[in-house]
């Protein structure tokens, strides 16, 4: 299928290649077993990730409607939500046929190490994460001190490799299925795929109506594969 001009082809980034240690770091008071043991992974190539999370407007450009809980408008530069595993397989198909070129879902290795920038601290930014670097509703006493909502995308400034709303605003969607800790994870970051019932994936990065300690890079939960929640988006990714 040839690129229609129309389509809103979400922009990447190229991560380069490199090396970094997966997982909750010592430091960190909020890591749980989930994160551990900490696994090496090598990129021994760059690839590609989006530079946000797809939007609403991207999303419709493609799929020519938009899901049960999004709407057009003022919203459209906000990320999409409530869309299923299902649902983000079926775009990125579309996608893929119309730019002409393969794109995926990223692992979660591709994923915390975009996050990460090449920081091993807590956040990216260090010991704490303010209000004016991400999209989090609650701080870490329970009170409400954010928007309570979703923002547009890259309203957040980016982190060392350019990328925005890594952290917050929604979860996203990975390749991998869901698995309850990093042991056996591949040291070359490919996703890790079993079968499992019911189907689970794993999600990272934290939602608008979270708080701090989930909007860390180790971060990780699942989702069933049919989930269509209100802060559980995605980003593209690309091999290179």
């Amino acid at each position: 299928m040839a690129n229609s001009p129309d389509v809103e082809i979400p922009e990447t980034i190229v991560i380069p290649a490199g090396e970094y240690l997966m997982g909750g770091i010592a430091e960190d008071k909020y890591v749980t077993a989930v994160e551990l043991p900490p696994a090496r992974i090598n990129f021994a190539a760059g690839f590609a990730m989006g530079k946000a999370p797809v939007t609403q407007s991207q999303w419709h450009s493609v799929m020519r409607q938009l899901p049960h809980g999004c709407a057009p408008g003022a919203v459209a530069a906000c990320p999409v939500v409530s869309v299923s595993f299902h649902d983000v397989s079926s775009f990125l198909l579309k996608l893929s046929a119309m730019a002409e070129m393969v794109f995926r879902l990223p692992s979660e290795a591709e994923w915390e190490y975009a996050c990460r920038g090449g920081s091993m601290t807590v956040f990216p930014t260090g010991t704490s994460l303010s209000l004016e670097a991400a999209n989090y509703l609650y701080d870490e006493n329970g009170t409400a001190v954010g928007t309570g909502a979703l923002t547009p995308v890259s309203r957040y400034p980016p982190n060392r490799f350019g990328l925005h709303d890594m952290l917050g605003n929604v979860c996203e969607w990975t390749a991998d299925d869901w698995h309850p800790n990093h042991r056996g994870t591949s040291t070359d970051g490919r996703p890790r795929v079993s079968a499992s019932d019911p189907p689970r994936r794993a999600i990272r990065g934290g939602g608008w109506d979270h708080l701090p300690r989930v909007l860390r890079p180790s971060w990780r939960n699942w989702a069933p594969e049919t989930a269509r929640w209100d802060n559980l988006g995605f980003r593209i990714a690309r091999s290179l």
